[in-house]
């Protein structure tokens, strides 16, 4: 068995709390350089140094991070933010092949899960986060039809945040199904659009999220906080 698979296996043992998996999907395609991928970088840091701040979150979730900028890349896998010593770093160069990005997110979560329910401990709904400023450059039908039945089926989140004005909305909200079980009841959520650079803004906006989440017991619907989502983002 490899080291790594050890090592997660030991955590998980020694820390039997309920885990919360999230994916960071991110482009950093050339078209992110300069401002926008340093403040992203800013905001990844702030999201990782938030959700290790609270007592109860450091010790649920666990934060994985992908980049699709030319090619995809794992530049952190799952651990929880207490073991992760060094923080993952993001560098623009290179196309967008998110459709790959995602597909390999979604591979990741299901196996993280499998680690989960090998080792007897329980887990939140998965959380996938895409953010984007352009448009796929790779094909994304299988990566579209894989989240939308993950989705129907209360098996994922999905958190899809547009970066500027070239950001393709109607890709993201292929990324980011709704559907209505039942009249007045809706899974999923709508794209939004970042205001500016307010990376920071987004991602202490999440980790607030995945403090109410981790604050729950999993199986139970938590409503996020809506209030503050115009302080960073937008529908178009």
């Amino acid at each position: 068995m490899p080291t790594d698979a050890i090592i997660t296996d030991e955590d998980l043992i020694s820390n039997p709390t309920p885990r919360l998996p999230i994916v960071l999907c991110l482009d950093t395609s050339f078209s992110m350089h300069g401002d926008p991928i340093d403040e992203l970088q800013e905001g990844v840091e702030s999201f990782y140094r938030s959700v290790r701040a609270d007592e109860v979150s450091k010790h649920t979730a666990e934060i994985s991070v992908l980049t699709f900028g030319g090619t995809v890349t794992s530049v952190a896998g799952f651990k929880s933010v207490q073991e992760e010593h060094s923080l993952p770093t993001v560098q623009a160069s290179g196309s967008t092949p998110m459709g790959g990005a995602v597909e390999l997110a979604l591979d990741k979560l299901e196996e993280r899960k499998s680690s989960y329910q090998s080792a007897g401990v329980d887990y939140y709904q998965p959380w996938l986060v895409i953010m984007t400023d352009g448009a796929p450059t790779d094909d994304i039908d299988r990566a579209v039809n894989r989240i939308a039945g993950l989705v129907e089926g209360r098996r994922l989140s999905v958190f899809a945040i547009g970066i500027g004005k070239d950001a393709d909305m109607d890709v993201l909200s292929r990324f980011s199904p709704k559907f209505e079980p039942e009249p007045g009841r809706t899974i999923g959520r709508r794209p939004l659009r970042l205001v500016g650079l307010k990376f920071n803004e987004f991602f202490e906006w999440l980790s607030k999220s995945v403090q109410r989440v981790s604050a729950s017991t999993p199986g139970q619907t938590i409503p996020l906080d809506i209030s503050s989502i115009g302080d960073w983002g937008k529908i178009d």
